[in-house]
């Protein structure tokens, strides 16, 4: 890895510094995080806020590692300035995603970067298919575009089955900002990587087959 791009420092910098403020301080935390009862009566900031926000260092951690891992992908094939539109999109629409699906959860409440990461991580792929992603639970590299699918699928099935204390919601959200904006911002790539376009878009249309038929 180069050297990190300004706004890519400016974003980690934001995440940490609102993150430990949130960490320390309850009443900041509880006004700035994700809920549907107070969005619904108008407080839409949380809506963006709650994406600086995080549970635990640990959850900090990871979402800004794999920032860091994917953020120049994007930086260097399109520009600082999309990359800032790719992120702020795709954690709106992450928020949207989960406001959407927890509409009748008065009490719902998240919090994290993870819709914004995962756009930027669906945006890397989209921008460059054919890098490899090393996991560290498997000793070989998985070609990015597996990966995205396999995940988006696994994301499915979260959302279907609520395993864990993951708002899965949010990064199909996050992944469905960072793959649009993109395509948006780049229409050379259905020139170019058309085949992969439709593949990663496999999983998006399953979702809404799905919530169509009431299984999620």
């Amino acid at each position: 890895m180069g050297n990190l791009h300004l706004v890519t420092i400016a974003i980690i910098a934001a995440n940490v510094i609102i993150s430990y403020k949130g960490f320390g301080d309850y009443n900041f935390f509880e006004k700035y995080k994700f809920q549907v009862g107070p969005i619904q009566r108008g407080e839409k900031l949380r809506m963006f806020s709650s994406g600086f926000l995080h549970a635990d260092t640990q959850h900090l951690l990871f979402n800004m590692l794999t920032l860091y891992f994917f953020a120049d992908v994007v930086i260097q094939l399109l520009s600082p300035f999309y990359f800032l539109v790719i992120y702020l999109g795709s954690l709106f629409l992450g928020s949207a995603l989960s406001f959407y699906f927890h509409r009748n959860e008065y009490h719902y409440s998240a919090v994290g970067a993870s819709g914004a990461v995962t756009g930027i991580l669906y945006s890397a792929i989209l921008l460059q298919p054919d890098m490899s992603l090393y996991m560290f639970f498997i000793p070989i590299p998985i070609p990015a575009y597996i990966f995205g699918i396999a995940y988006l699928l696994y994301t499915i099935y979260g959302m279907k089955s609520r395993i864990g204390n993951i708002g899965h919601d949010a990064h199909f959200g996050g992944a469905i900002g960072g793959f649009a904006i993109t395509l948006i911002l780049s229409p050379w790539l259905f020139q170019t990587n058309l085949l992969m376009i439709g593949l990663l878009a496999l999983p998006i249309v399953l979702l809404f087959i799905l919530k169509k038929m009431g299984k999620i």
